[in-house]
């Protein structure tokens, strides 16, 4: 047996902890049936793209894979379905017909379709197939095209009998419980799962922070205390900033952040481009994915930077060579500015668009001081950063002293204000090495541990009940 086999072959009965892109869950109203019965889910908005910018933004969502108690997800790939559409397309053809067609072609056009790296493989090399992203916006828009993707990473990528396994998906902290009813009807229906356990990505994220750090120190804490805090989660979809609380969402002071990863890789190859470097126009976002993951990072500050770049031009400028894949002639690119330039539009978002001026640390503090008076000084203490994009070089040291100065400078004039002295407020914002797939790794240690089972809706349950068990999952703090 090979090594790639040995690595995804299924554990026999080992729950399954599969967490997905930004807010792939939430999808709209379905109507309410018999219990147990199918029910017809929204297809509005196929999000068919087909030109090369709307391609390559298909890439900035990803799913993870993998098995409970893994240390690491097995598969990362995009949230991307390639299908042949070139026979279901011509319905001028009978039905019978239209199957002759494509028997004679060798294909049935129904189960052409690829995801992930080979789906955007086929796109670039192909021009058979149209893409279809199944999210848009942090929403379930083509249910139908979620369905297969999810039979993909099962079959294809897994390889499992989903019969034999409990299944715990992730959910966007702003879905809907219709949402988790089109999921728990997909899963229980068309894969005949024994359970399922659909969880917000904001807990699992808060819960990873806490089991990493548990791992790393012999100190005891309290549990409910390490539940409490906010998740500045920001990935290459939509991000969201969550406050939690003993294990519960605080919906109501949710905030979003416009920004993400992919902006950061957009505003990159704009600055590159601006500054005349002579990047491939087909590599241009690839290439700036890379400058931002291998070079940059985020400055104390943005004023004092400009003028140590400029004393000591060599000391800070690196240089990325690659050859052109078309012409096959080699370049060099030199990489300043952009280095700190990137991360900055987190804490300077004017520099990228003049639409939103709100820095996140501001956002953050916000969303904090909309939440439950009692519980403030608990979420300063614990701001668990998740996402890929979190994890620039002194992201985490720049976030604290900014949300710190807000949060003196308020603290201060109250101090004035009112002629009391108030008692300092502790910030800390929690950094960890696995930030970027913390989601999945809170989801792998919840899926490890006997009591999961426990939590989740069963196939019995579904069958009795019907899919509207699935709108909410308790609370699940078995891991502690």
């Amino acid at each position: 047996m090979g090594e790639w086999e040995r690595r995804t072959q299924a554990p026999e009965g080992r729950a399954l902890a599969v967490a997905g892109g930004t807010g792939i869950y939430r999808g709209g109203r379905i109507s309410i049936s018999g219990a147990g019965s199918r029910r017809r889910r929204p297809r509005s908005g196929r999000a068919i793209y087909r030109n090369q910018r709307r391609r390559r933004e298909l890439e900035r969502r990803y799913s993870k894979l993998g098995f409970s108690g893994n240390s690491e997800p097995s598969f990362t790939l995009p949230t991307v379905v390639a299908v042949n559409e070139s026979f279901l397309d011509q319905k001028e053809l009978l039905s019978s017909a239209n199957w002759i067609a494509q028997y004679n072609a060798g294909v049935m056009a129904d189960l052409d379709y690829f995801i992930g790296d080979e789906a955007l493989s086929r796109l670039r090399s192909s021009g058979l197939y149209t893409s279809r992203s199944p999210i848009r916006h942090g929403q379930v828009e083509d249910w139908d095209t979620m369905e297969r993707f999810w039979q993909q990473c099962i079959f294809n990528y897994l390889r499992c009998n989903p019969e034999e396994h409990y299944f715990l998906l992730t959910d966007s902290p702003v879905g809907t419980p219709e949402s988790r009813e089109c999921t728990g009807e997909i899963m229980f229906e068309t894969f005949n799962v024994p359970g399922l356990y659909i969880s917000v990505q904001s807990v699992l994220s808060l819960s990873a922070g806490y089991a990493y750090l548990k791992s790393i120190s012999d100190e005891d804490s309290d549990p409910l205390s390490d539940m409490t805090g906010v998740v500045v989660d920001i990935g290459d979809g939509a991000p969201h900033i969550v406050p939690v609380v003993n294990g519960y969402v605080i919906g109501s002071s949710i905030k979003s952040f416009p920004f993400s990863g992919s902006d950061v890789t957009q505003f990159v190859s704009q600055l590159l481009q601006e500054r005349g470097e002579l990047l491939p126009p087909e590599d241009s976002l690839d290439i700036s994915r890379k400058v931002k993951e291998m070079y940059c990072y985020t400055c104390s500050d943005i004023v004092k930077e400009f003028k140590k770049h400029d004393k000591k031009l060599d000391k800070y400028v690196k240089h990325w060579s690659a050859i052109k894949p078309k012409t096959g002639v080699p370049y060099t690119i030199d990489i300043g500015y952009e280095r700190f330039l990137g991360p900055e539009i987190f804490f300077n978002p004017e520099i990228y668009s003049a639409d939103f001026s709100t820095p996140l640390p501001e956002l953050i503090d916000s969303c904090v001081q909309s939440a439950p008076i009692d519980t403030r000084r608990a979420l300063y203490k614990n701001i668990v950063l998740s996402g890929g994009s979190t994890m620039f070089k002194d992201f985490h040291k720049r976030l604290q002293s900014d949300i710190k100065k807000i949060v003196d400078d308020r603290v201060a004039a109250t101090n004035a204000r009112h002629r009391v002295e108030v008692r300092p407020i502790e910030v800390n914002v929690v950094a960890h090495p696995i930030q970027s797939y913390a989601v999945w790794f809170g989801g792998s240690v919840a899926a490890s541990t006997p009591e999961f089972y426990e939590y989740c809706h069963t196939k019995e349950e579904y069958e009795e009940h019907g899919a509207s068990i699935c709108r909410t999952s308790p609370v699940f703090k078995g891991m502690y």
